[in-house]
């Protein structure tokens, strides 16, 4: 950005109610925007303009870093001390604890300035509901702490966050050499038992054969953070990408959103692996036979595209007896993932309880001779 031109302009997701004043919040599941305070409803749209749909923006020109600037944002952001997660907070809130880990965080001044997001997957959820899917999932494991379960119960609640990610997408046309295995069976005479015995051995003739594949690559689902455990995040899809919104701020209003600390660049690594390995069976597909050898694939990427999006995250971390639990909600299908907590008593009495029972069912058998 030249001396010349404007400064990035720090966006505040706040909007004032027109009947009392107080903060409207996005009520999931709906397509408003609620009054906590006297009810008021303001259906989004109505005030505020909203885009007319979801542009994709070109890959290359993201990692070289040369978008124009109205494609960036800055926004204002704390750093966890613990976690390293970059979230968003609003303009009174000067402390607070860390959505991720439970860690006391003080709000700094600073800015981040990135990508700005390109498309929202509003929460249709509840926090009432995603505390309650929570709950079940708690009761569900037999050996969690009776002690964290009421600690969740009764704790304080979960904080709705906005998850970035990154989506690609890429026309592929890859040339590959390789060969095809054709299982055939072979009659051999072998000893067994002191017998000789014939027996079909399988073996495997290969060809070689080269060819070509194409595939076009829509919305590559990359994770923009590293807060969270990635096992907890992947076990929460599938998300209904179908059902992304334009990026407005409205969505936000009441929520936080995370900034990405994987970059754009680090995204399509990983996005690249899974393109290749989506060809690679595209490959083996093509070549058929019994078995396939793949020894080369020349692969062009063409069309290279990218968005940043958001996804809605119902997050609760609990400290309890010296340890951070984090349990998190998908915002939109109320899937649950978290650290699965284990009580040493509960464990000791399970296995006290299957000594007895398999010393109790050996004496019947003793017993019954």
């Amino acid at each position: 950005m030249s001396d010349t031109d404007p400064a990035p302009v720090l966006q505040e997701h706040r909007f004032p109610c027109d009947t009392c004043g107080s903060d409207l919040r996005y009520d999931p599941g709906s397509s408003d925007l609620k009054c906590d305070h006297c009810g008021h409803v303001e259906p989004i749209g109505t005030v505020w303009t909203k885009s007319s749909g979801i542009a994709e923006l070109d890959l290359r020109r993201g990692i070289a870093q040369t978008l124009s600037d109205a494609e960036m944002e800055e926004t204002r952001v704390s750093q966890c001390p613990n976690c390293a997660a970059q979230v968003e907070f609003d303009a009174d809130t000067q402390a607070a604890e860390c959505p991720f880990c439970a860690t006391p965080v003080v709000v700094d001044t600073g800015t981040h300035r990135h990508i700005k997001p390109r498309a929202v997957l509003p929460f249709a959820l509840a926090e009432t509901t995603a505390r309650d899917a929570m709950k079940d999932w708690l009761g569900s494991l037999w050996f969690a702490p009776n002690g964290l379960q009421a600690y969740a119960r009764k704790g304080r609640q979960m904080d709705g966050i906005y998850v970035p990610y990154w989506t690609y997408d890429a026309q592929s046309d890859t040339r590959y050499t390789g060969e095809r295995g054709t299982v055939y069976y072979e009659t051999q005479t072998v000893m067994r038992d002191g017998k000789r015995t014939q027996v079909q051995v399988a073996k495997v003739r290969w060809r070689g054969v080269s060819g070509r594949v194409a595939r076009f690559f829509d919305d590559v689902l990359v994770l923009g953070s590293k807060s969270l455990p990635k096992r907890f995040t992947d076990a929460l899809e599938p998300w209904d990408l179908a059902a992304l919104e334009p990026y407005t701020p409205e969505y936000l209003a009441g929520f936080r959103a995370e900034g990405y600390t994987v970059t754009l660049d680090e995204g399509f690594t990983e996005a690249r692996a899974k393109m290749d390995a989506m060809i690679a069976r595209d490959i083996k597909f093509g070549i058929g036979g019994d078995r396939q050898r793949i020894h080369s694939m020349d692969v062009d990427l063409s069309d290279m595209t990218f968005k940043h999006i958001l996804l809605p995250v119902w997050l609760a971390a609990y400290k309890y007896r010296g340890k951070t639990y984090r349990f998190v909600v998908n915002g939109r299908t109320g899937r649950v993932q978290g650290e699965r907590p284990y009580s040493a008593i509960k464990i000791t009495f399970a296995v006290i309880a299957g000594l007895i029972a398999a010393a109790i069912v050996g004496y019947l058998y003793a017993q019954n001779g």
